[in-house]
């Protein structure tokens, strides 16, 4: 199964649009967003996509009340955790959560084949040594919304294969 992961869009519709519209061009089943969405319309852009969405709210939470309310009228589609989930999809544990630190934390367990993070702006992919004796993989995907002067990124993988790509957020000129 392919999959978009995304975070830190801080509103900013446009550039979380192209993301998705690319890796759906990609062949992506479903979205993981990893947290400051912000405003409920922001995610509620999404849904144009039909890809169910698994989002955390991250530490600029905006309206909590609202984002929950979208998520249960969406039939299925949005799946809003809080602060952070623990799901199966694909045969894959997958954990969610906004911060690094305890993105690292929960994949040491060796309780999940993929932990998704956002906050620092910064898109990274590592493996965690675990206490199961394996790796964990640990991915962050940068501000999908391009905040901070950083660039707008997302990742692109395959949750089968756990192979991921650092992608650039196609720009319109």
């Amino acid at each position: 199964m392919k999959i978009c992961i995304l975070s830190d869009s801080h509103d900013h519709s446009p550039l979380l649009c192209a993301a998705v519209t690319a890796a759906q061009q990609r062949g992506a089943q479903a979205i993981f967003h990893c947290g400051d969405i912000v405003a409920p319309s922001t995610l509620q852009k999404l849904q144009s996509h039909q890809l169910p969405v698994h989002a955390i709210h991250g530490n600029n939470t905006g309206d909590l009340y609202s984002l929950s309310k979208l998520a249960q009228r969406s039939h299925d589609l949005i799946h809003y955790y809080g602060q952070d989930a623990d799901f199966t999809l694909a045969g894959k544990r997958i954990f969610l959560v906004h911060y690094p630190h305890y993105a690292r934390g929960m994949a040491s367990t060796g309780d999940y084949d993929l932990v998704c993070c956002g906050h620092t702006h910064h898109c990274s992919i590592e493996t965690v040594p675990n206490l199961k004796g394996t790796h964990t993989l640990v991915c962050n995907p940068g501000t999908v919304g391009g905040v901070g002067g950083f660039p707008a990124t997302y990742l692109f993988g395959d949750l089968e294969t756990l192979q991921f790509e650092i992608l650039p957020v196609p720009l319109k000129n």
